[in-house]
């Protein structure tokens, strides 16, 4: 009986994981659609060996794929026309509350499909959203409208240096209240008084 399946299994899991790696770390929801094929093709590569095909080719095809990849991508970072093509670009999806209908045909996306991805990322309202955009990797990046942004820290730190300013005007104003004297011309002059018999500011009537 040949155990040859079980060092290869081995092996495969070892390379597999090597060539994985160089090829990069991103999940598979931020894969471009040439890491996805690309992915896909080694999965289906690796497995070859233990039906019998030559291990070591596998490992050599598989190289090949992951070196065309990097090639593809250095060619992406060097040449945004190249991105283009092969990566594409965002779309815009919503733009001041309001649908781009051709862009969600031109997606194949229905509405319903971008509530749900909306309401995923707690927006309750499509008029809410500023800008909404699909990503070349197929999730949604949005923006909502200022009024309808959530408070953050440092809009919570503003409103409380404002209270806080706010606060200590009102304290100098009753400081200055409680410190307040009339002067000799506002209170009378009680002598003038006599003298005019009359006062200069006549007091209420139960106090005359």
């Amino acid at each position: 009986m040949e155990f040859d399946w079980i060092w290869k299994a081995i092996l495969i899991i070892v390379i597999g994981t090597l060539l994985l790696r160089v090829a990069g770390r991103k999940s598979i929801s931020q894969m471009s659609l040439a890491q996805t094929v690309l992915m896909i093709g080694i999965g289906s590569l690796l497995i070859q060996p233990v039906s019998g095909k030559n291990i070591w080719v596998t490992f050599g095809v598989g190289a090949i794929l992951i070196l065309t990849l990097i090639a593809m991508e250095y060619f992406q970072l060097k040449f945004d026309k190249f991105e283009s093509f092969i990566t594409g670009k965002s779309t815009i999806l919503i733009e001041q509350g309001q649908l781009i209908e051709k862009n969600l045909k031109k997606h194949r996306i229905s509405v319903d499909l971008l509530e749900m991805l909306l309401r995923q990322q707690n927006v309750a309202k499509i008029s809410d959203v500023e800008w909404a955009t699909i990503e070349p990797n197929g999730r949604l990046g949005f923006m909502l409208k200022s009024d309808a942004q959530p408070m953050t820290k440092g809009d919570f730190q503003q409103v409380n240096n404002q209270l806080k300013q706010l606060q200590t005007a009102i304290n100098a104003l009753q400081k200055n209240n409680e410190n307040y004297t009339p002067n000799s011309t506002e209170q009378g002059d009680i002598f003038q008084e006599v003298a005019k018999k009359k006062h200069p500011t006549p007091p209420p009537k139960h106090l005359e």
